[in-house]
């Protein structure tokens, strides 16, 4: 093949749909010796999408990315820590390949300056077992590039020194390194859990790169302050930047001043001279915008530093280095688009010519019509469509994007006439397929495209958007749980045998000749107690500093009377509950289990990637439903964590069994949001589903709950209302209360009467005390979500000085994105300034003033 590699002039790539360029890509790297392609991206999204594709296709390459900074030009925040360190890692392995490399980068991060290839080479520090290490000089290195110390290693570029113990965790790694010494010479290096604090391998060297691309030695600050004061003049007293940097100290958004920090800058380029380059479908559109933003923001900056008034209750102004210094100009890309002959992909078809390499290949089959048309099945639609390709000779491929969606797809298919698929686990085995046998592939891609060999048809072609991204396994719910009940000290705790004693921190105390950590209680009369810190599960938070609870007499008596009494009055409250329990569970529940082929058509309209916790969730509720017994199951979890599709899919399995299913919420929004979104997901299984609220016309109302009676509205969604006696059911299966902690007591006397003979889900993100301990005790089933959703951004605050600017963008990212924005102000009286302010600053975005004192119309 090689067309790519062996070219000696830019070529224009036809007939490549996305997807397929990721194929071309790993064919062209397959075939070349210790070389390097680098594919330059539209964006960082498309980025790890082309990335993760090539990986698939060739699992051997070294698949290396490179992201942008993830904040605008002359911002005033900092990139995200982990994007500076992934940025340094890349560059590393990019100056020592050990074999083919293909680099996967984007305009907005080849088009900035990175500190040259010698700067990066000579920053980095290894040891390995056996070695000496100068403490001094790991400690420096840390402090002075960008790592942390931190009492516990939790996150990318902490560091702790205890001792003869070092643990750093450096980017590159999923998980920190703990170095251990004997002497000055390094006994073992091992990785461990830094939740668990566990031993998880052991490895030989360590190598560490900074964790951004600034490094605050003695050279650096020397050189930012000569070139900072070249640039603008003397700094005067109110320049926090400068101030910062002179003293060594990391100031927010300073990296918005790289080139001052080193002697000289690089582009990407510069690191490959020898790589064959690539680029995206509509990239020259991104570099032009690209560009267009790095001039426009530019502009503004030097403005408002120029014309804006100084005030002397404000900060220094913002001070903009001159674009050239940090980006790149079009003119130097020209030079370099020239010199690397970059060959671009485009998905149509053009004219032939000398430099025009057509592969052939077309988008695939998108059936969004057969998806808006409620007299066809999709499905059926499907297996027309597979069946005619086959016809043609040509190999079919499912791809969906996770291993249960690929084994649901595959239920759903049998059910359809399909069962000649096969589960497929790498692109070696698919290329081995018979041609009548459909493969089905775990692959991140959007749209499916189709050669003259074979087709791909993507999960989300079949099923529409699908809100996916690659997911970082989190920490388990327990561990969770765990990390939020930590102490400070001040604190009141129990421990288990002396109890209530004051918390005053950890202590070193030499034993037997060794050090070792101890939490530090404090008694009545100031008696002490040590507790090593592996016996920590004994002691339990109590309340805070400011509880009028008495210390205990460390031992005394008093605190063994307490726990004989309290013993014996929960022994009393265990038998009322375990009888009430024992009731419930010698009653018989409707059996209810689900049907594979509908219900994984139902589950297939999800457009999120279920987490482990939702999948957990589902699966106890599933088990519940199907036991014989009636259920009561309480899901806790936070708000947009996917509760209610565990309620969706529970109520599809209650419907489909003939009962009918009531969901009930506090509030007349809450009603209709689930009222919309029931609606929503059961669109097409002719399925009744009525709405009772306030919000509801009396005729409407009166029309349901004749339905309900004699069993024609299958689902009703309501507030309380449904409570009402008026409310008759004719077949209630299921019951679905959602934050039952805001109704009041007669509501939830209301609520035990429904409750006794049906499955009960409760719904819940802030669970009283009583819920919580009813699940946590058993009498209640518990089924906990605590992992966010894969879409889930981290929120990142950010305390900065007034600036209209950054005001002005941050307003008009979240208006291009689609979303909404919130200006939120102390008091109501500023509302009408901070209006007028808006008018004149952010004349795109359409506002309203809402406040307390307002009617709520």
């Amino acid at each position: 093949m090689n067309q790519i590699t062996s070219a000696k002039q830019a070529l224009n790539l036809s007939n490549v749909p996305e997807g397929m360029d990721a194929l071309v890509l790993s064919q062209e790297a397959a075939e070349l010796e210790n070389g390097q392609i680098l594919h330059i991206a539209r964006d960082d999204i498309r980025m790890d999408s082309i990335a993760e594709l090539i990986s698939y296709f060739q699992p051997d390459l070294d698949v290396i990315t490179f992201p942008a900074w993830d904040c605008l030009p002359y911002d005033r925040v900092s990139p995200n820590q982990d994007i500076l360190a992934r940025r340094m890692t890349s560059l590393r392995k990019i100056l020592n390949p050990q074999k083919t490399q293909v680099i996967v980068s984007t305009i907005n991060a080849v088009t900035q300056r990175i500190p040259a290839k010698e700067t990066v080479k000579n920053a980095s520090f290894n040891s390995s077992v056996g070695n000496v290490l100068d403490m001094e000089a790991l400690t420096n290195y840390l402090s002075h590039n960008g790592y942390s110390r931190a009492s516990t290693v939790v996150d990318q570029g902490d560091y702790a020194i205890r001792g003869n113990i070092i643990d750093i965790f450096p980017p590159g790694l999923e998980k920190p390194v703990r170095i251990d010494l004997w002497g000055d010479e390094i006994d073992t290096i091992k990785i461990f859990d830094p939740v668990s604090q566990r031993t998880e391998g052991k490895i030989n060297t360590i190598n560490l790169v900074p964790m951004g691309e600034i490094f605050l030695d003695e050279n650096s600050i020397r050189n930012f302050k000569r070139a900072y004061v070249a640039e603008f003049g003397p700094a005067r007293n109110n320049d926090p930047l400068y101030e910062a940097i002179s003293e060594g100290r990391k100031h927010a958004g300073m990296e918005h001043w790289l080139p001052y920090f080193h002697e000289k800058l690089e582009t990407l380029f510069d690191y490959i001279p020898d790589a064959h380059v690539t680029m995206d479908n509509l990239t020259h559109e991104a570099l032009e915008t690209r560009f267009s933003s790095i001039s426009d923001y530019y502009l503004a900056r030097k403005t408002a530093l120029t014309e804006a008034p100084v005030r002397k209750d404000t900060i220094a102004p913002y001070k903009p280095i001159p674009p050239e210094t940090l980006f790149m100009p079009a003119e130097e890309w020209q030079e370099f688009e020239t010199r690397f002959h970059m060959h671009q992909f485009n998905p149509f078809d053009v004219p032939p010519a000398e430099n025009v390499r057509t592969y052939k290949a077309v988008t695939g089959r998108n059936f969004a019509p057969e998806r808006n048309d409620k007299n066809i099945n999709i499905y059926d639609a499907l297996r027309k469509h597979i069946v005619a390709k086959q016809q043609d000779g040509k190999k079919i491929f499912l791809a969906s994007y996770s291993e249960g969606a690929r084994d649901r797809l595959s239920i759903v298919l049998n059910d359809h006439g399909m069962a000649g698929n096969k589960l497929i686990d790498n692109w070696k085995s698919a290329k081995r397929l018979p041609k009548d046998t459909i493969g089905l592939i775990i692959l991140p891609i959007e749209h499916g495209f189709e050669t003259d060999r074979f087709a791909i048809i993507s999960e989300q072609d079949i099923l529409g958007d699908r809100l996916i991204r690659k997911v970082r396994r989190t920490r388990k719910a327990e561990n969770f749980i765990s990390e939020a009940s930590a102490l400070t000290p001040g604190d009141l705790v129990i421990h288990m045998d002396h109890g209530i004693g004051r918390y005053e921190g950890l202590k070193n105390i030499e034993v037997n000749g060794a050090a070792h950590d101890c939490v530090l209680l404090i008694y009545q009369d100031g008696d002490k107690l040590y507790v090593p810190v592996e016996n920590i599960e004994i002691l339990s938070r109590f309340g805070n500093e400011d509880s009028n609870a008495r210390l205990d007499k460390l031992g005394g008596v008093a605190w063994q009377g307490r726990k004989a009494k309290l013993k014996k009055r929960i022994r009393e409250m265990a038998d009322e509950l375990i009888k009430v329990a024992a009731e419930r569970a010698m009653r018989k529940g409707e059996i209810i289990k689900p049907t594979d082929g509908l219900y994984n058509e139902f589950s297939a309209r999800f457009p999120f990637n279920e987490t482990d916790d939702q999948l957990n969730a589902i699966a106890d509720v599933i088990e519940d439903l199907s036991s014989g017994r009636p259920m009561d199951r309480l899901i806790c979890g936070d708000v947009g964590f996917g509760k209610t599709e565990v309620a969706l899919r529970a109520a599809f399995l209650a419907v489909m069994e003939g009962y009918q299913v009531a969901i009930v919420a506090p509030t007349t929004l809450l009603a209709r949001q689930h009222y919309k979104t029931f609606s929503d997901r059961f669109k097409g299984f002719n399925i009744k589903i009525g709405h009772l609220s306030r919000l509801v016309s009396a005729k409407n109302q009166k029309l349901t709950r004749e339905q309900a009676a004699k069993g024609d509205c299958e689902i009703i969604v309501g507030t309380h209302a449904l409570l009402s006696d008026s409310v008759k059911f004719n077949n209630l299966g299921l019951l679905i209360i959602d934050e039952e902690q805001h109704f009041g007591v007669v509501h939830k006397e209301k609520l035990k009467k429904l409750k006794s003979t049906v499955h009960v889900l409760t719904l819940t993100a802030t669970p009283i005390p009583r819920t919580l301990q009813l699940a946590m005790s058993g009498v209640q089933s518990l089924s906990l979500i605590a992992t966010p959703p894969i879409d889930r951004l981290a929120v990142r605050t950010f305390v900065l000085p007034m600036d209209d600017l950054v005001i002005r963008e941050a307003l008009l990212r979240e208006h291009y994105r689609g979303g909404q924005s919130f200006y939120v102000c102390p008091r109501i009286s500023d509302l009408k300034q901070v209006g007028e302010f808006l008018r004149e600053t952010v004349p795109e975005v359409k506002f309203v003033i809402a406040h307390g004192q307002m009617p709520s119309g």
